[in-house]
């Protein structure tokens, strides 16, 4: 059963997604969660990154809203398709988070292409820092490693409870850009999903206004979460509808 050791919202800040925006994260800080008590904030629109349980909690803005695909009746575009084929060129293992020099580098290398490309903040994970973000001691984290041949090149973090996969984070070499990574990664998601049964892969917030999460509106039929509800309430998923504005798909 989860043990909460501290639970708050922290003060405005410049939005990440949005910076002429102000936002702020509710957070629950928590310990032995089991997947099922996960699956029930995951339904809630809760992320975790190690210990951190948490969703938006801004005041004046709804943007980010949870979003989550029904394996079952997800139909791939044939860009998502090709997706998935690039991907099929390494081996994915799924196993426990762990860290280690080679995980350190990947993420320091792929963290550089962001800063470089989108103006990120520099950043370097030490190792302690990893492990408490990335290899927290969980019930239901999971990383899926991408190897070319014996070299890591790509590592993606999930959730798994009886009912769903949840997509935390991923990154990866600049050296596989090109192959549309991040589309795989969603795809590989799917099938490890059906496979282990499950009904919905989340893949987080989407953020209308936001270019680097445009991708996650394209994968569909999707169903967003109403409003943020309490752990009381029953969360109504509802299918999102195409419209004009909807980013067209391509490669």
């Amino acid at each position: 059963m989860a043990r909460l050791v501290r639970h708050f919202i922290e003060e405005p800040r410049a939005c990440s997604y949005l910076p002429q925006l102000k936002a702020a994260l509710e957070y629950r800080l928590m310990v032995d969660v089991t997947p099922q008590e996960l699956q029930e904030l995951v339904l809630r629109g809760w992320r975790r990154f190690g210990p951190a349980y948490f969703r938006p909690a801004c005041a004046s803005c709804h943007e980010c809203v949870s979003i989550r695909l029904d394996v079952h009746r997800f139909t791939p575009t044939d860009s998502q398709r090709r997706g998935l084929k690039r991907s099929k060129r390494f081996r994915v293992e799924v196993g426990r988070p762990r860290i280690d020099d080679e995980r350190l580098a990947l993420h320091a290398a792929w963290h550089a292409t962001r800063e470089d490309a989108r103006g990120w903040e520099p950043t370097h994970l030490t190792e302690d820092e990893y492990a408490t973000q990335f290899a927290f001691p969980s019930s239901t984290g999971r990383e899926m490693a991408w190897y070319e041949g014996e070299r890591l090149v790509g590592l993606g973090l999930i959730d798994v409870t009886p009912d769903c996969l949840s997509a935390a984070y991923f990154f990866y070499h600049p050296d596989i850009a090109r192959l549309s990574p991040g589309v795989g990664n969603v795809m590989q998601c799917v099938e490890l999903a059906r496979e282990l049964g499950a009904q919905h892969m989340y893949l987080g917030y989407r953020v209308e206004g936001c270019a680097s999460l445009t991708y996650k509106g394209l994968f569909r039929p999707h169903e967003l979460l109403m409003g943020r509800p309490g752990m009381d309430e029953e969360p109504v998923w509802l299918e999102a509808q195409r419209t004009a504005s909807t980013p067209e798909d391509r490669d």
